[in-house]
């Protein structure tokens, strides 16, 4: 089967898994924000915030340093993939170990301070399913990824609605979330065991190499962090668990929605990176611009239609928020950022050019904390909302042109182009309709701009035999 098969494959198996987590979690967040109102929901917020910090911190770059490394030829998978995920594990352990201890310093309520300690099992087992994904997103079967993730959303669900049928406290939801994380993760272990014996190994030699490689990455990861989440850490500080709620509602969307972009990522990275080992100019150039017009075909109506139906969208997900449905607009745009962030991201690793990329990382967070600094007391959640959005376009400018001065590839547009002409379109049909209806709206201008981007042959015939032809080439 040919790669563009493949990974066109995995990425609709992608799609039909992230649209049932996403749907799940939408539902979950509406649940949620009704029976904690904004209040509760801040204290939400907040912890899942103050947790990702130590989470990010934990990441310390190796699942990408993981991806490239199995990928590279004649790889001892098995021996790379247990060392490295030994080492995720103990740091996993130290710093997530440290969240419940440095919180108790924070002006937090108790809640929080015990939210914070009975989420830490959750992120742990985030982490590690971060590293199992690697494994199947090299051998490009992310189906199992798929049922393991919808699998821990269904245990959320269910364990959120009979928590709040039972009327049980915010640390009672986040024991409900960590069992989701926990059940994801044994079942992602098992079905990674068909690839990968893991062992307990921590063999010196691999480890300070895989330490020396990944070292800029951790602190690229470390500096992205501070753009990322500071936002929301600034924001509990200087304004109510209220307000913090708010923002938080309209930013879970972000976050359940840009998951998407970061897999699509991981499967056409091991491509890039065997792509550019090999020196095969040709082919990077065609992985990486496939990717980002697949992006820009994704991104773009994401944006459009979220501006017409943002408010509708909100007042299903959190009615009674107020400002929650303007936020979402502006927090769209740094989504849809995002996807392109991916693609060139993925491709500064691929081509070892992250100590470079670790420096404008730095830039970003400084220009970034000082924004959140200035703009948050003065606006609240408005001024954390566009500070993002600034945040991840710099970070994006950055990635790209780090990736095509490098490899002296260049982007072409015209898929982009297309894309923008029947997002176009869209904008047209939805205003028309006025957001009535939001879900019909949603179907009808969803189905235009298919429709115009096969007119427009940005999606060819070709190209739809291709991905569901069955037969190997």
């Amino acid at each position: 089967m040919s790669y563009t098969r493949k990974i066109a494959h995995n990425t609709i198996i992608q799609i039909i898994g992230k649209t049932v987590s996403t749907i799940i979690g939408v539902v979950v967040i509406g649940m949620l924000t009704r029976y904690l109102g904004e209040g509760g929901f801040g204290q939400y917020t907040t912890i899942m915030a103050f947790l990702q910090f130590f989470g990010v911190l934990v990441d310390m770059g190796l699942y990408f340093i993981l991806v490239k490394k199995i990928s590279e030829s004649g790889a001892d998978e098995e021996r790379i993939s247990s060392n490295i995920f030994s080492l995720r594990l103990v740091s996993a352990i130290i710093f997530l170990g440290l969240a419940p201890i440095i919180v108790l310093w924070f002006p937090y309520p108790s809640v929080v301070k015990l939210g914070v300690l009975i989420t830490s099992i959750s992120f742990l087992a985030i982490t590690l399913n971060q590293l199992l994904t690697g494994i199947f997103q090299k051998h490009l079967r992310i189906e199992r990824v798929t049922i393991a993730e919808v699998a821990g959303r269904i245990v959320l669900l269910l364990g959120t609605y009979a928590a709040i049928r039972s009327d049980l406290s915010l640390p009672w939801i986040m024991a409900v979330v960590s069992a989701g994380s926990a059940i994801n993760f044994i079942m992602l272990f098992i079905f990674s065991r068909k690839y990968v014996r893991w062992r307990w190994r921590w063999e010196p030699v691999i480890i300070r190499e895989v330490i020396r490689d990944t070292w800029p990455i951790a602190l690229s990861i470390a500096f992205n962090l501070v753009y990322f989440k500071a936002d929301t850490i600034i924001l509990s500080l200087f304004k109510s668990q209220a307000d913090v709620g708010v923002y938080g509602a309209a930013y879970k969307v972000l976050e359940v929605l840009t998951t998407f972009p970061a897999m699509f990522a991981g499967l056409i990275l091991p491509l890039l990176a065997a792509a550019w080992a090999a020196m095969d100019r040709e082919r990077f150039a065609r992985v990486l611009g496939k990717a980002f017009d697949a992006m820009s075909m994704i991104a773009l109506p994401l944006i459009v239609g979220t501006y017409f139906l943002a408010q509708p969208v909100m007042n299903v997900i959190a009615p009674e928020f107020r400002d929650s449905g303007s936020l979402l607009r502006i927090l769209i745009v740094a989504t849809g950022i995002i996807f392109w962030g991916n693609v060139f991201g993925g491709a500064v690793f691929a081509i070892n050019r992250q100590r470079t990329m670790m420096w404008l990382y730095l830039l970003v967070a400084i220009i970034s904390l000082g924004g959140y600094v200035v703009f948050i007391p003065r606006y609240s959640y408005f001024g954390a909302a566009w500070m993002t959005v600034a945040s991840e376009l710099l970070v994006t400018i950055s990635a790209a042109l780090i990736v095509l001065i490098s490899t002296h590839t260049h982007i072409i547009w015209r898929v982009f182009g297309k894309a923008i002409v029947a997002s176009g379109i869209m904008a047209l049909v939805l205003w028309l309709l006025n957001g009535q209806y939001w879900l019909w709206s949603l179907l009808a201008g969803g189905g235009v701009y298919v429709v115009a981007l096969y007119m427009f042959k940005a999606v060819t015939k070709e190209t739809i035999r291709d991905i569901i032809s069955r037969k190997a080439t």
